[in-house]
């Protein structure tokens, strides 16, 4: 964990020593005026020396936040803007270099969670444990109360995402969207099309393109000769869900209190076996041997991989790979658009040293001027639709050449059920998700049965544990 401290401004001093003078002042008028109606034959009036009132002191606050070095950075710069001004609170960054980081350290080691900063950043999937364990205030009616726009600056999507009991719990702030990110030198739509292979428009502002073109670019990218491959899909729910989505299937069986995965449905299974189609082809995805070696990601860097998909936070470590010219592209369609991701949000302590002054910082935070400093950094998308607008966050003339795909993608985010066990369910459903991609011989029907089996324990624990029985 990091721990950095808003440096004390000058500014500040200067208005601490106007506010000494004016008290001067006023304790000398009211002494001349006390005396002024001494008639001689009442006692002396108590002396009122200047300085002797002590000045309130500040609230002190803490702002928690997760991320790498450049954005914890931007962050530092929000909270000593804050501090700045603010003439009756200060806040103190605390940081962490990951989600994982800081939800392992804030959730404790035997479950029972810490002391939560004032203001703290989350992932959606968090909410669920924050209402359970009473955690957060709803911040709807203060932010409206200072005049926070929800209608027209934020997405109704985000919003929702952080809604529960018919009350805003948090207030989004950065949406990270899935979309696939291609090395330019393999995937070249340009020569594509002069071979009459379907390409996307390669001028086009808002790019799409379908299942086919998708398979096609991975087919392209793949050169025997020079060992490259197509495209690699990690074999997990993240990775798969957006196929799943977009082929008219389901991911889990509610999409409100699900109990089960839903890869064993119809639908489910008619996406999947399209889609494997090509994620299962051993001539354009890298062999397990090569991933042994080193990561999709490492082969993606050393261009020898057409296409991977991934989110906003690869812009600024891409970027740093010297001769890689790379561009993004939304998540293929196979029926319509869709894809998945993470939505960041902002919350109050229901702990919190003031929920007033936590708030004022909260808007302050969620600032335009604010947000855009942060987004500078290059790892997020935000939720601020101002922000996302901008060059701030487009960057023209720095890759991706098509930035605004990211924006463009959260119209087709689909948000996954509100649950506390993700990783749990990764972990129980993880060998069989790798069958799917792998084993030479796919039974389709016993795989995704098993699949949906080996997630009912984690999802509905009684629910199995009746079965059983």
């Amino acid at each position: 964990m990091r721990v950095r401290r808003g440096p004390a401004v000058g500014a500040e001093r200067r208005r601490h020593g106007v506010r000494r003078v004016a008290a001067t002042a006023t304790a000398a008028a009211l002494v001349l005026a006390l005396a002024g109606c001494d008639s001689g034959g009442a006692e002396p009036g108590p002396i009122l020396r200047s300085g002797s009132a002590s000045p309130e002191p500040r609230t002190a606050l803490t702002f928690g936040v997760f991320g790498p070095e450049e954005e914890v950075s931007a962050f530092q710069g929000v909270v000593d803007n804050f501090n700045a001004s603010a003439e009756d609170s200060e806040v103190r960054l605390r940081s962490w270099d990951d989600h994982d980081a800081m939800m392992a350290d804030l959730r404790g080691q035997d479950g029972s969670a810490a002391k939560l900063p004032d203001v703290f950043m989350v992932s959606r999937a968090d909410l669920a444990w924050l209402q359970e364990k009473q955690l957060n205030q709803p911040v709807d009616e203060l932010l409206d109360e200072r005049g926070v726009d929800f209608g027209d600056g934020y997405s109704r999507d985000a919003l929702e995402a952080f809604s529960s009991d018919n009350r805003l719990q948090c207030m989004p702030y950065a949406i990270s969207p899935m979309v696939i990110y291609l090395n330019k030198k393999l995937v070249d739509f340009t020569r594509m099309q002069k071979r009459e292979i379907s390409a996307p428009d390669p001028e086009s502002d808002n790019p799409h393109w379908n299942f086919d073109q998708f398979t096609a670019a991975a087919q392209f990218a793949t050169r025997p000769r020079k060992g490259t491959r197509g495209v690699y899909i990690d074999p997990t729910l993240t990775g798969l869900a957006p196929f799943i989505y977009s082929g008219g299937g389901q991911v889990f069986d509610d999409e409100e209190d699900p109990t089960s995965l839903a890869f064993s449905s119809e639908e489910t299974r008619s996406a999947l076996e399209r889609t494997l189609q090509l994620l299962r082809d051993p001539h354009v995805t890298p062999t397990q041997q090569q991933l042994a070696k080193a990561s999709a990601l490492t082969w993606f860097e050393r261009g020898r991989l057409g296409m991977i998909a991934g989110f906003r936070s690869l812009v600024p470590e891409l970027r740093q790979v010297q001769g890689l010219d790379f561009d993004v592209m939304p998540m293929p369609s196979l029926d319509g658009g869709a894809t998945v991701g993470d939505i960041t949000g902002l919350c109050l302590s229901a702990d919190a040293a003031s929920s007033s002054a936590a708030a004022d910082f909260l808007v302050h935070a969620l600032s335009t001027e604010a947000v855009s400093r942060v987004v500078r950094s290059g790892y997020l998308v935000p939720a601020n639709l101002e922000v996302a607008a901008s060059d701030d966050f487009r960057q023209p003339g720095r890759l991706p050449n098509h930035s605004a795909v990211f924006s463009t993608s959260v119209r087709t985010l689909r948000v996954p059920p509100l649950i506390d066990t993700m990783p749990e369910l990764e972990k129980a459903v993880s060998g069989s998700l790798d069958d799917l991609l792998n084993v030479p011989v796919l039974d389709l029907e016993a795989v995704t049965d098993k699949i949906d089996e080996e997630s009912q324990p984690v999802l509905d624990p009684e629910g199995a544990t009746e079965d059983a029985q």
